[in-house]
Formats: structure tokens, sequence, C-alpha cells
């Protein structure tokens, strides 16, 4: 049975990542509207992940060593701030650089902020419960996602900006107030290190675990760095790119069918994690290589629509289909990987060693988002060739990820028996 402090944690969450939602949609559209440049656009992107990755270990060190709670009421409050700032300066400065500062910060407080939330699971359940409290937290987070996109198209075209970051502002300051209310265990650890003794320490005691006590979960890290330079940040760009600029949309409309498309990304995640927790303890990673070998495939469709001619509509249809099946699958995948790492690290270790994962798995995005919008200005007619060769590398590095995960890996079911 799930906790009273669980479950204020999810409804933050909700609240929270609904307002994170519309924010990281509208503001880089409203950019890409402006300045109608892929390339400018990939460059911002790239940039404003940056923060995300280098703050992803500091923030789990931190998520590790202080109260949960009180990182995630700072973080909603700054965030809240933020977005009112915005509405302030927008107009009066220049818009690149004031929609580069403002990406760069939301994503540099959502890489201090997740691992706060992922380190307070176990620590709210039982393990028996860790499957399902992840596929939970997993489900909020698609349905924000989902809600968030399909809402911010609308309020976009009807309303404009300056409505969406008000609603931002109002959806983080009150996520913060139901935050103050959560109690999560926490027990402070001594040390005489000064700050950059303990970052410096807790970096090299998450790195040695990840590579000499458990180096699958550095290995799959690596992996997943690869597919996101590929794989994840193709999409990010091109979706985006190819909506509201190829398929030859208005853009009034063009902007909502982006919406959409983000929504079906989004449903995607909601139904793979709906299908992870019904699984349950019977995922086993061991297959890891199948969903990403399926997943890889979902980008071809993509890249043929793009090379042939057919009505604008139908090739959207299919683009948002074959986005929805990419997202159930990896959805699947990452809520079981997850759940493995939880299950296998030290609860003094989980913040910063699932930290210092993700910043791995990220440390390639910049790179990819960056080269893909400088791509796709270069070579604004040969977009679906792109896709299709992103295919092909991403199902060559699909093959090789079973040896990642041999046939003697682990399994959660069998995990999770021994935890117990």
């Amino acid at each position: 049975m799930l906790s009273k402090d669980f479950i204020l944690v999810v409804i933050g969450q909700v609240i929270s990542l609904f307002g994170n939602a519309i924010l990281r949609f509208a503001l880089p559209l409203y950019l890409l509207n402006q300045t109608n440049s892929p390339a400018l656009f990939g460059i911002v992107s790239a940039c404003s992940f940056i923060p995300m990755i280098v703050l992803s270990p500091i923030g789990g060190i931190v998520a590790d060593r202080t109260n949960k709670r009180n990182i995630m009421v700072v973080l909603d409050l700054f965030t809240a701030i933020l977005s009112f700032s915005v509405v302030l300066l927008l107009g009066n400065v220049n818009l690149i650089g004031l929609m580069l500062i403002a990406l760069i910060i939301l994503y540099g407080i959502q890489g201090a902020y997740q691992p706060a939330v992922q380190a307070s699971i176990p620590a709210l359940v039982s393990t028996e419960n860790l499957m399902s409290a992840n596929a939970v937290i997993n489900l909020v987070s698609s349905i924000a996602r989902l809600v968030g996109p399909v809402i911010g198209g609308i309020l976009y075209v009807t309303l404009g900006i300056y409505t969406i970051l008000y609603l931002g502002f109002l959806c983080f300051l009150f996520s913060a107030l139901i935050e103050i209310f959560i109690k999560i265990p926490f027990i402070k650890r001594e040390t005489e290190d000064n700050a950059v003794g303990i970052v410096v320490k807790d970096m090299k005691e998450s790195y040695h675990f990840i590579k000499e006590k458990k180096p699958v979960v550095g290995k799959a890290a690596l992996l997943l760095a690869a597919i996101n330079l590929f794989f994840s940040t193709l999409i990010i760009i091109g979706l985006p790119v190819i909506v509201t600029q190829k398929l030859g949309f208005e853009p009034v409309y063009a902007n909502r069918l982006y919406g959409f498309a983000e929504g079906a990304l989004a449903a995607g995640g909601l139904v793979g994690g709906i299908l992870a927790g019904i699984m349950g303890r019977n995922l086993q990673i061991k297959n890891a290589d199948k969903l990403l070998i399926f997943c890889s495939l979902t980008i071809l469709p993509i890249g043929i629509v793009l090379l042939i001619k057919i009505p604008s509509i139908l090739s959207y249809g299919i683009i948002v289909a074959s986005c929805f099946i990419m997202m159930v699958l990896s959805s699947i995948f990452s809520i079981e990987l997850m759940a493995y790492v939880q299950m296998i690290t030290p609860n003094e270790l989980i913040g910063k060693v699932m930290s210092l994962a993700m910043c791995i798995c990220l440390s390639a995005q910049p790179i990819g988002q960056a080269v893909y919008g400088m791509l796709f200005e270069l070579v604004p007619n040969r977009i679906g060739v792109l896709f299709i060769v992103s295919a092909v590398i991403c199902l060559i590095i699909s093959v090789y990820s079973k040896k990642v995960f041999p046939d003697n890996s682990f399994s959660i079911a069998r995990d999770c028996k021994n935890r117990l």
C-alpha cells in the first residue's frame, strides 16, 4: 500500500510537471516561430541541456545529504519566480538571450530536482512496491506530458505566450505549497569535509560503484548516451521542425498539431508506464535489446513519409503513430532499468548513483541537438534521409546492446525476491 507522503509527492509531481510541460513546449516553439531557424533552435536547445547534465550528479549528492522535501519545495518556488520574471522581461530584452537563459535555468532546475524525487521513492514505499511506485511516477510524468503540450498548444495559438507563463507560475507555486506537508525519512550524515570535498568524495564513490561494483549500470548508461545521440535528439529537434515547417500546414494550425504530436509522445509514455506496472516483476532487462530494436524501427516510417509524396495530414498521422509506439517501448525499458538500479544500489548511494548514470546518458544529447539543428537547416530537402540513416545506426547499437544485457543478466522478479 502506498503511503500518504508518497501520494503527496505524486500530487506535487502532477502539478509541477504540468507547468513544466507547458513551459518546455511553449518557450522553444515561440523561439522557432519567431526566428524560423532550425539551427538556432537546435543550438539553444543544446545549450539548455548542459546545466541539466552538470547539475544532475550534484543534485544526486545533495539529495543523499539533505532533506529531499526541502529540495522539491525550494526548486518549485524558484521555477515560479523564473516564470514570472520571463513575463516581465519578454518584449523588453533580446528574445534569443532571454529564451536561452530561461531554458538553461529551467533545465538546470530539472537536473537538480529529479534526483530528489527518484531518491525519495525507496524511502517512502516498501521494496515489494518499488516497481509499482516507479510506474506511478512515470505515469504522472506521462500524463503531464500528455495534457501539457495539448493544452499548451491550444493556449499558445488562442491566448498567447503570456497566458502560458502565468499558468506556469501558478502551477509551480501550488506544487511548492503541497510539498511543504510531505514527510520524507532523513538521517543527516556527519562529515568533516567541506562542500567541495563532499562533492569530490561522493562523485568518486558513485563512479566506483557503477564502474567496479555494478559495471552493468555504467555500460547501460553509455549505451543510452549513444541512443540519445542518434535517436532522442532526432525526435526532439526534428518533430517541431517537421510539423511546423515541412508538412505545409498553416502556422496557427501547425502549432496546434505540434501540441497534439507532443501529446501523442506523452500518451505513448503513459501506455508504456501502465504496461510496465501490469507486467511488474516479470520484466527482465536481458530482453532489453528487443525493446530497443523495435524502438529503432519506428524511426523508419517517419523517414519514408518525408521522402515520398503523400497528403500532409496522412504524413502527420504516420509520424504521430510512430512517435506513440516508440514512446511505449522506450518507457517500458526506462522503468525496468530504473527499478533495477534502485534495487541494487544502497539507499545512501541511490541519489548520486542514479544522477551520475543520468548525467552519462544525457552527455551526448546537446551534441546531437546542435548537429541535427544545423543539418536540418543545411539539407532541408533531405530530412527523410537523415531519419533513415539514424534508424540504421540505432539498429546497430540496439543489436550490440545484447552484450550489455546478456542472458544471465538481471531479472527484476529475481532481485526483488532476493532483496526481500
